[in-house]
């Protein structure tokens, strides 16, 4: 059954005004003695006695008070309007007529909203809710304002890690990893970078007098990026053009394929491994690594480091390798020095001088500048070697190959091993399969093990005939190519110093005596001297 609140009437028996008290059901709000007295004030109604209405109103009960004689003139049915706070609700309460009075219609109740200034959101439905079933004392929410939408700011969502950690690694022995400090943030070329969710502004409100109610102000963004970086059609999203790395400063994405390393490579950035170009402004600390797929430039010096990449490696300075530090490019090497390092260029090496290192270059070797001397160690390349002076007069072990590239080199003395060795166990095998097959043609019988053991010969015998095969094919490239390469030559400037080594191709010579400002070749099966 439905909750009905209780309510009042007043009507007129011989202008005695008489009041009827309705009690709440189903646990409605019962009718307070403020309410009755107010609305009979209202009316002109008075001089009754207090005690007796509020006992009747107490009693909770269905009951009659005769208050004071009046007036007689009839009530017409009575709504009270109440207008919420924030002016989005209008709620009326209705009070029933006189046993004669009149009710209220559609009109007077729009009428009476009209009145209080409501412009917007009167609900109809309602109001013909109340005249279907006039339910006494209840508010009924007649106008309702529309509350404004509020909207929500721009949002950029990156898919990269913004904040990259330098706090080294520590290990489960206690020692800490300050090579491994994710500095770099990798990206490849067509790779999503971020994406702009727009504002939603929202939608204004209004309410029951129909002044405007504005959403809260929302904060636009855009999208901020500098170069190698693509705007998708609907410039919601960013792609990178390039592959390299991603950084965001001041809320700007950045994407290059140079890394840019403002000091040194130490404890401070770790080992960096870039698929990209790396710049160093200043130097490679001992023990650190810095790998690139592109290029390498370190504007200081690199002490005993490992350094490899795609493309060239260029030091403004010089190589302190303390015989430990390794450079390796496939393209060019550039340094101001190199000393006690290992070096190899897949294209030619320049420096200023070569002290006690290990150096190979897939072209030439040039080693420049006012000093341009080598002084010990291993010079291997593939063109040419051309220096200011060779060796020294200590006279420290000093080798000098030219002819063919060192890593083509060192597979050609590779595969004439290997040919040697093949040889060497065909050698072994031969006599056995050779007895083996005079066994089976004089009719005997060989045993099962025997069988399997003449077989496994066979079979390992074609294996490594066709390995030699390969090896042989390879190796006649490479010796012509050594042929080739006795055009190669040496080129001293000023000295070199006796107990050198020079070898051209396949020739080697110790040089015996000082010679000065020389071009030294092979020619006609000899490696031999002539002034430049």
């Amino acid at each position: 059954m439905e909750q009905i609140n209780g309510y009042y009437q007043v009507t007129w028996a011989d202008k005695m005004a008489v009041c009827h008290i309705y009690a709440p059901k189903e646990g409605g709000v019962p009718v307070t003695y403020k309410d009755v007295s107010n609305f009979l004030s209202r009316h002109g109604v008075e001089g009754y006695t207090e005690y007796d209405l509020h006992q009747a109103i107490q009693s909770n009960q269905d009951c009659v008070v005769q208050l004071s004689q009046g007036s007689g003139i009839e009530f017409s049915e009575y709504v009270e309007t109440i207008i919420s706070l924030d002016k989005m609700k209008i709620t009326c309460k209705f009070t029933p007529p006189s046993e004669h009075g009149n009710l209220l219609t559609k009109q007077d109740i729009m009428a009476e909203l009209t009145t209080r200034g409501v412009k917007f959101g009167i609900c109809e439905e309602t109001i013909d809710d109340f005249l279907a079933h006039r339910t006494y004392n209840t508010e009924y929410v007649m106008a309702e304002g529309k509350a404004p939408r509020h909207g929500k700011d721009a949002t950029i969502e990156y898919f990269f890690n913004t904040n990259p950690s330098l706090k080294p690694k520590h290990n489960e022995d206690g020692s800490v990893d300050y090579h491994d400090l994710n500095t770099i943030c990798p990206v490849e070329k067509g790779q999503k970078l971020a994406t702009l969710h727009p504002m939603d502004p929202g939608e204004p409100g209004q309410d029951v007098f129909g002044k405007v109610i504005p959403p809260r102000t929302v904060k636009n963004r855009k999208l901020e990026y500098g170069l190698n970086i693509s705007l998708s059609e609907d410039g919601n999203d960013i792609f990178s053009d390039v592959t390299g790395h991603v950084t965001l400063q001041g809320g700007k994405v950045f994407v290059s394929d140079v890394y840019e390393v403002p000091a040194d490579v130490d404890a401070s950035t770790g080992d960096i491994n870039y698929s990209g170009s790396v710049h160093i402004r200043g130097s490679v600390r001992g023990g650190f690594t810095v790998i690139a797929e592109n290029n390498i430039v370190v504007e200081g010096s690199v002490e005993d480091a490992l350094l490899q990449a795609g493309g060239d490696i260029i030091v403004r300075h010089g190589i302190q390798g303390m015989q430990r530090g390794v450079m390796e490019a496939k393209g060019n090497v550039i340094t101001k020095y190199i000393e006690n390092a290992k070096v190899f260029a897949g294209g030619y090496v320049e420096t200023g001088s070569i002290i006690y290192s290990e150096v190979g270059a897939g072209e030439d070797v040039i080693v420049a500048e006012h000093k341009g001397f080598i002084n010990g160690g291993i010079i291997r390349a593939g063109g040419k070697v051309s220096a200011n002076s060779i060796g020294s007069t200590m006279g420290s072990k000093t080798i000098v190959e030219v002819g063919m590239s060192p890593e083509k080199k060192e597979r050609y003395n590779v595969l004439q091993k290997e040919l040697e060795q093949s040889q060497a166990e065909l050698e072994k095998i031969q006599p056995i399969i050779t007895k083996y097959k005079q066994l089976i043609m004089a009719g005997t019988k060989l045993d099962p093990k025997n069988r399997m053991y003449f077989n496994q010969l066979v079979e390992h015998t074609k294996e490594i005939n066709q390995q030699v095969a390969e090896d042989k094919e390879e190796f006649d490239v490479l010796h012509q190519e050594m042929v080739a390469g006795k055009h190669a030559k040496v080129t001293v400037r000023k000295d070199i110093y006796p107990g050198t080594v020079i070898s051209i191709s396949d020739t080697s010579c110790v040089v015996k005596d000082k010679r000065s400002y020389c071009c030294i070749e092979h020619k006609n099966g000899e490696i031999v001297f002539s002034n430049l």
